[in-house]
């Protein structure tokens, strides 16, 4: 009688075990059904389309309207965030890098503007107008806006195949200033439209490898102006610069030129070494550059050196940026040509510049808004264009000095725009003489810190596909073109997704010890197996047409394996298949399920499926599959092993 009751008290214990069980996996089966595709659709695009509206109240009388607009200009313009609690301190220090940015960036933009073959004004131009329209819109403190040289170097290299520079200037520049206004369209498009995602098609590897192989044929061509180059190739892969070079060596070199701009680029490297070991001393390599203009500007007029063979700027185009607005070229035959440079300018631009805003963001502990940050450049852009202004965006080598000059705002922008305006009505006369080598010496000296070796390295150590795109964007930038640099990347990228897609990994369950954690048993040898239940887990977010068949041969492989380890004897009674990481799931999916269910039947064991996320479960049901596979469905995995387990014991 006492067995008796002892029995009985143990089979109410079980059945109530598995009431608890069953009403669990009637919370995963008897949930509501999921949003709709069309509710999904209508849903991404209110919010792509009003992205504050839930921010604003309802209007309903006048204060609540103009809570409204102030919300509206909140979100649209930061400046009328920021600007209520600027004080006289934050401007004093705001100044002080203003002022020293602008003597970075006047001989910058000079020399970026003669890299994207286009005259030396343009660069000054760039540094006025992008700079006080982001400094508006713009959500980082510390970006500095103007030209850069990587974007020089795509507008140099793509738009010269379609206008020659030197044939005809004019219509050259003209499509420069109509393909910043489709890089500016295609920004503000991305941030209007949620479409960031485009952006990071060019993944973190890539651009370390494309950077780097731009800076090396930068480096390369500005040998041109270094040894007084007349005739140089238009051409930007490494062998047709390093054929042009050594042709000019053996013929029409200076070497006025070159002396003149290794001095000088040595002195602005020394500057920059001093300034790394004190780092009190941060306005020293900031002002370098501009004092190298110039004292070399004074030596070619006094010493009459342009006589001498060395090449000079000559004249700068005095006054305000003029309206660029007739200039750009709609109806040019092509059109075509000029906006797919635009969009790939526009990615680049992008890319570098809320790299550089994050960067110093995660520093001092701010947060800035990607999409508002996109906005903010394409209509710097647009209104650019209308500006005599060439593509401009965040460069991370002054971006670095606003940083050690103790910005606090974008106001540095502000200031550092005022003072290139005074420079572009007062002081153009005395760039005369200033020499085309120091330009290239200024250039030359930003280039160290595009190469950054010790992130290819980290690349290299982290992930060897990242790597693989890293390697093609260099290879591909330097040896053949900066088009085919970036395609190499993003196709790389691309085969990468897809491999990790249509061959996703597979992992072995086990329990650890004394928990109800089921954990990989390769990754923790101490998680124990039960002979009776294979656990697997899929490491893929999508169950669909291009992996569905390899899963479902992955998980058999897997049970046969198992099967045949435990020396020709069937042990494995169940197959669980954890859905925790599966988003998603299509038609071959729930078909390869259907399929892996039957081979399992056929030898003689059952599939259980454990934590379906929602859109998954609420397909599965629509199949049938739940009921195909007898209901056995669980929220986690430990009652999915003792609910199946229970139940064979049940059955003996």
């Amino acid at each position: 009688m006492a067995s008796l009751a002892i029995e009985t008290g143990h089979q109410e214990i079980h059945d109530l075990e598995r009431n608890g069980h069953a009403e669990k996996a009637q919370w995963v089966l008897n949930a509501p059904e999921p949003p709709s595709l069309w509710q999904e659709l209508t849903g991404s695009v209110r919010e792509t389309v009003l992205p504050h509206a839930r921010r604003f109240p309802t209007v309903k009388d006048k204060g609540s309207l103009s809570k409204t607009v102030i919300s509206f200009l909140h979100a649209i313009f930061p400046i009328f965030c920021w600007c209520r609690n600027y004080k006289a301190t934050n401007f004093k220090n705001d100044l002080l890098a203003g002022l020293t940015l602008a003597s970075l960036c006047i001989p910058q933009s000079i020399g970026y503007a003669t890299l994207a073959k286009l005259d030396p004004q343009y660069g000054l131009y760039t540094s006025v107008i992008p700079p006080l329209i982001y400094a508006v819109m713009g959500t980082s403190r510390d970006i500095a806006i103007g030209p850069v040289a990587v974007v020089s170097l795509l507008l140099s290299s793509m738009i010269p195949k379609l206008e020659d520079p030197e044939a005809n200037p004019i219509l050259y520049r003209n499509l420069v200033l109509t393909t910043t206004f489709f890089a500016g369209i295609f920004q503000a498009a991305f941030g209007l439209f949620r479409l960031g995602f485009l952006v990071d098609f060019l993944s973190h590897a890539a651009i370390v490898g494309f950077v780097a192989g731009a800076a090396i044929v930068i480096g390369l061509q500005q040998m041109k102006g270094l040894l007084g180059i007349t005739h140089f190739t238009n051409k930007t892969d490494v062998i047709s610069v390093m054929e042009a070079i050594w042709r000019a060596v053996h013929h029409s070199w200076n070497p006025h030129n070159f002396i003149l701009g290794c001095s000088f680029l040595t002195f602005i490297l020394i500057t920059r070494f001093v300034g790394r070991r004190n780092r009190k001393l941060f306005w020293l390599p900031a002002i370098a550059p501009l004092i190298s203009v110039v004292l070399s500007t004074l030596l070619v007029y006094l010493t009459r050196a342009d006589k001498h063979g060395v090449m000079i700027i000559k004249h700068i185009k005095r006054g305000l940026n003029p309206s660029s607005v007739h200039q750009l070229q709609f109806n040019n035959p092509h059109i075509g040509e000029v906006a797919k440079i635009g969009l790939i300018v526009a990615v680049v631009a992008l890319t570098e510049a809320i790299a550089v805003g994050r960067s110093f963001a995660s520093i001092k502990g701010y947060h800035i808004n990607g999409n508002q940050e996109m906005v903010a450049m394409g209509f710097m852009n647009i209104l650019g264009s209308f500006t005599s202004c060439y593509v401009a965006t965040g460069s991370f080598s002054r971006s670095a000095v606003n940083f050690s000059a103790g910005c606090e705002t974008a106001m540095s922008n502000i200031v550092m725009a005022i003072t290139v305006i005074i420079s572009l009505e007062l002081f153009t006369r005395l760039l005369y003489y200033t020499p085309i080598a120091i330009l290239a010496a200024i250039i030359l000296s930003a280039l160290p810190g595009l190469v950054d070796l010790h992130e290819a390295y980290n690349i290299w150590k982290i992930d060897k596909l990242d790597f693989l795109a890293c390697a093609g964007a260099f290879i591909g930038v330097l040896f053949a073109s900066v088009e085919i640099g970036l395609l190499a990347a993003v196709t790389i990228s691309f085969v990468k997704i897809i491999i990790i897609s249509i061959r996703p990994g597979a992992e072995v369950l086990g329990r650890l010890p004394e928990t109800d954690i089921f954990c990989d048993v390769d990754q923790y040898p101490m998680a124990a197996k039960n002979p009776q239940v294979l656990i697997i887990r899929v490491k893929s977010g999508l169950l669909c047409f291009a992996n569905a068949n390899f899963v479902k041969e992955k998980i058999m492989k897997l049970a046969t394996e198992e099967e045949e380890g435990s020396k020709g004897k069937r042990t494995i009674q169940v197959v669980i298949l954890d859905m925790s990481n599966l988003m998603n799931i299509d038609v071959s999916g729930i078909t390869s399920l259907v399929e892996l269910h039957k081979n399992l039947a056929s030898s003689g064991m059952e599939l259980a499926i454990t934590n379906p996320k929602w859109q998954v479960i609420h397909k599965l049901r629509v199949a049938n599959v739940v009921t195909k596979i007898g209901g056995r469905v669980f929220l986690t995995i430990g009652e999915a092993v003792d609910a199946c387990l229970g139940a064979k014991m049940a059955a003996v």
